[in-house]
């Protein structure tokens, strides 16, 4: 090892590599460094980003082999000491690369050496400038001149306004705004009065729950499981509001991007805390503006999904997992991490109260509790005057379909409709068909790259594959016999919602899916006007299922749920309890009764029976002992290889090396299942298959599997396969 005498000292730094080690390099006389800095560092043909891991360390290859740093980026480490402690606590549990980790914890431009510290535009009224030659129907920029006549604004101050930055722009051009360039200088919102809106009175069981959490000293786990529409979030206003008053920040973690603007807009009704978004929808730009106001202290709120569990805070007090069971919150891809479970570990570390809300806890949770972990809040009966969602169960067999629904279902549609409410009709199947056949000759469309078929997109003509994305037109022959007679087999959201539109003309639809909310606002514009009354009938996938309140809305059609019932994934009965009860809570959230109504072929399934006459803790508690009977998750711990090549042989026959590399090493009572082809066995024209590896212990299973990692990365079987590792899946597609 060199000392600190030495013209150079040798420091290891991680990069975005998918090894799970670091790179040593020189540091030479006389820069400086510390860890957690970035720095660049030349690598193959080329020159990196990497993050300094140790300094002065022994090296791992000869001396002369070592290369110097070209240069320093940060003069401090770029994240916190607890975020750095968080994210090499992820690395090591999920046994991935620490670099790839470091760099999903950042946000882009970090990753590509961007300033850390930041500039930021201050805006001014132009001297002598005024409304008067604003148009009246641009009410922005009436509202920006309005504001900016109290005094200059920054960026950072935008949050919250009724315009943004490109309504500045648009005045700047116009000569009655300038702007300037500063470097950002952190003004901690704690340092203004806050001041809390005033909500609705607690009932008792809210009371004891906004009650246990701010009486929380350090960490303090709860989970909060509340009915839908039991007013989970003003629990968790109510928290907030303690923390904000003492000069601290929340960050609050959200499913889904849809969910993220209303979340926002109810922060803002009730505090007067700067607060922001982080999302996958924003620039880069963006992303990097929000981190370094949370970072700095600007913001009070950063509200966010998953990956804001990387965000850092300057003063910390509370972190919310809302919804805490949704599968999003789980990464599927490069470094899969679970947002939910590193909220725990984050919690821990920054030594503040967690709160997990959800009406249907994910077993884990509820087996946490059990053990003793998390302190268990229970709001058991809707607030205010609604009541509980009344669930009826349509059996379909024999029955007559119009659009995929029975006669009783459209009765009730026809009656909720008549009285002036809203109506929301679920159904999980974006596009016109999910297959497209010849009525002639049986020819399937199916996809040239996937074990799958493509689906219609009759609106814009296209047959698209929802797992590799392969889009092509709509064919007008069958390319088999010729026919003409090309249809469409099954049913989708655009399909559904033409023939609700045919059937109820005098209603207007509104479709709510990732195909019709592709435009930037579309979604937000949609959701308002559902809100305001301008659409009766709702129809929409996942993204109308979760989080949404909408008073008018009383009847809730649940189409499809039968291919669940059946499924071969262990996971597949929590999904649907979990769906049919949130999907249920978007009914009847106000002064009016609501009604579910879930059609099947087989009603007289016993989940569906459990489920619809005991509710949901009813059958999360039988399914956690089934678990626990059978040694399944959360009562044991798995990983999953997943291995994919153009040629099916190489897919599996790395898996089978890997898998004889795990046996020799097998713990008792552990055992490794495959290889195995995938679900779907062919995407984007790679063959698929998996190994599953269980042990009881969580622990003991990383130790079983690191050396195997470790052999996999320096004498690969062979390079025409690619593998990845996922330890805790919750997907086995």
């Amino acid at each position: 090892m060199l000392n600190n005498q030495s013209p150079s000292r040798i420091i290891r730094v991680y990069l975005a590599t998918p090894l799970r080690r670091g790179f040593d390099y020189l540091l030479p006389a006389p820069m400086a460094v510390q860890p957690g800095v970035r720095v660049w560092v030349p690598f193959g043909n080329g020159k990196r980003v990497g993050v300094v891991g140790e300094v002065d360390v022994a090296p791992q290859v000869a001396l002369d082999k070592l290369k110097p740093i070209d240069s320093v980026i940060d003069s401090a480490p770029v994240l916190p000491a607890a975020l750095n402690k968080l994210v090499r606590w992820a690395a090591d549990y999920y046994l991935h690369s620490p670099g790839d980790a470091w760099h999903q914890a950042m946000p882009v431009l970090l990753r590509q050496g961007a300033n850390a510290s930041g500039e930021e535009l201050y805006w001014q009224l132009k001297a002598g400038a005024t409304s008067s030659g604003i148009a009246k129907n641009a009410k922005k920029q009436l509202a920006a001149i309005c504001c900016l006549e109290q005094g200059e604004l920054s960026d950072n101050e935008l949050a919250g306004k009724d315009f943004d930055r490109a309504t500045l722009r648009t005045l700047a051009d116009k000569g009655l705004v300038t702007f300037e360039t500063r470097q950002h200088q952190g003004q901690p919102f704690w340092t203004q009065p806050v001041t809390v809106q005033p909500g609705p009175r607690p009932n008792p069981e809210q009371a004891v729950a906004i009650t246990a959490i701010n009486n929380a000293q350090g960490f303090a786990p709860f989970l909060l499981e509340g009915v839908t529409g039991s007013g989970k979030t003003e629990v968790y206003l109510s928290a907030m509001s303690q923390i904000l008053k003492a000069g601290q920040q929340v960050l609050v973690l959200v499913p889904e991007i849809s969910l993220t603007p209303q979340t926002l807009r109810r922060f803002q009704k009730r505090f007067n805390v700067p607060m922001a978004l982080l999302h996958s929808g924003l620039t880069d730009n963006e992303r990097l503006r929000v981190w370094r106001q949370a970072r700095d202290g600007d913001l009070g709120i950063v509200i966010g999904t998953r990956s804001a569990i990387f965000t850092p805070l300057a003063r910390p007090g509370l972190i919310i997992v809302d919804e805490e069971h949704d599968a999003s919150f789980k990464q599927q891809e490069g470094f899969r991490y679970h947002g939910r479970d590193l909220a725990v570990v984050r919690a821990q570390l920054e030594k503040v109260p967690l709160v997990l809300g959800s009406a249907t806890p994910a077993l884990e949770s509820l087996a946490n509790c059990d053990a003793g972990k998390y302190q268990k809040l229970t709001l058991s009966r809707r607030a205010g005057n609604a009541s509980q969602v009344r669930f009826d169960l349509i059996d379909v067999k024999h029955q007559p379909l119009k659009a995929g629904m029975s006669p009783p279902v459209l009765a009730a549609i026809k009656a909720h409709l008549a009285r002036g409410e809203q109506v929301l009709v679920f159904l999980n199947r974006r596009g016109f068909s999910p297959t497209l056949l010849c009525h002639e000759c049986g020819w399937i469309a199916d996809c040239q790259r996937c074990s799958a078929y493509p689906t219609v997109h009759k609106g814009r003509q296209r047959l698209i594959c929802h797992h590799c994305g392969s889009d092509r037109p709509l064919p007008q022959q069958c390319p088999s016999c010729g026919s003409t007679q090309l249809v469409g087999v099954g049913l989708g959201t655009e399909q559904l919602e033409n023939e609700l539109s045919a059937l109820f003309p005098d209603y207007k639809a509104v479709r709510i899916d990732r195909d019709a909310t592709r435009r930037k606002g579309s979604l937000e514009s949609a959701l308002d006007g559902i809100r305001q009354g301008q659409y009766q009938l709702l129809i929409g996938t996942q993204m109308l299922a979760k989080g949404h309140h909408f008073p008018d809305v009383t009847l809730v059609v649940l189409m499809d749920v039968d291919g669940a019932l059946y499924s071969a994934d262990f996971r597949a009965a929590e999904r649907l309890a979990q769906l049919v009860v949130q999907v249920a809570g978007r009914a009847g959230r106000a002064d009016k009764p609501g009604r579910l109504l879930l059609q099947s072929h087989h009603p007289e399934h016993p989940l569906l029976s459990q489920l619809l006459t005991n509710g949901y803790g009813a059958f999360a508690e039988e399914a956690l002992l089934e678990r626990r009977q059978t040694y399944l998750p959360p009562f044991s711990a798995q990983a999953l290889f997943r291995c994919d090549a153009l040629k099916a042989e190489d897919a599996q026959s790395l898996l089978e090396a890997i898998g004889q590399l795990l046996q020799q090493s097998a713990p008792q009572g552990g055992w490794v299942l495959g290889p195995l082809p995938a679900p779907l066995e062919r995407r984007a024209g790679k063959y698929r298959f998996q190994l599953w590896v269980q042990y009881q212990d969580k622990k003991a299973l990383r130790q079983w599997l690191a050396p195997v990692l470790s052999h996999l990365e320096n004498e690969p079987p062979h390079r025409r396969a690619n593998w990845t590792l996922d330890l805790d899946p919750i997907d086995s597609a």
